[in-house]
């Protein structure tokens, strides 16, 4: 079998997958919980870490595997409105953290995540987990991505 037609079978297949067979009607619909708390916190700094953890992987992989030495040779500005955001190299890992500016209200106030959660989010229909720092300075793990409901 030639590369074309190998090609064509695979995007055959793939358009063929996104078919239901007529169970969408059976399925019950995903109802999305809305955080509180630390979690609220998490998922708004892991939303951007995760953005900028993807940015970051692929500017790596257009450059010969050369990182980027600064957000802003990715054309990423450090500073938001809300937050503050760091880039760090460890042996060609980007490790992103990003704080919030103002932490008076906040219960968690930094997170961060490497390259790793974006293979955990494939595998794990979203969600990954980041290490976060609380207010009070200490670090745990906090799973975040789309939180749905059962």
């Amino acid at each position: 079998m030639n590369r074309r037609a190998l090609g064509w079978l695979l995007a055959l297949a793939w358009a063929a997958g996104g078919c239901s067979g007529g169970k969408a009607a059976e399925q019950k619909p995903t109802v999305r919980r809305a955080a509180t708390g630390s979690q609220a916190d998490a998922d708004a700094l892991g939303q951007e870490v995760f953005d900028l953890v993807d940015r970051a992987v692929d500017y790596r992989g257009s450059h010969r595997g050369r990182p980027a030495a600064s957000l802003r040779q990715m054309g990423v500005d450090s500073l938001t409105p809300a937050t503050a955001r760091v880039l760090v190299n460890v042996e060609r890992q980007p490790v992103i953290t990003v704080s919030f500016r103002r932490t008076e209200t906040r219960e968690i106030v930094a997170c961060r995540g490497d390259s790793q959660i974006l293979e955990e989010a494939s595998l794990n229909g979203g969600r990954f987990t980041l290490m976060c720092t609380t207010r009070g300075g200490a670090q745990r793990p906090i799973q975040v991505g789309n939180n749905l409901g059962p």
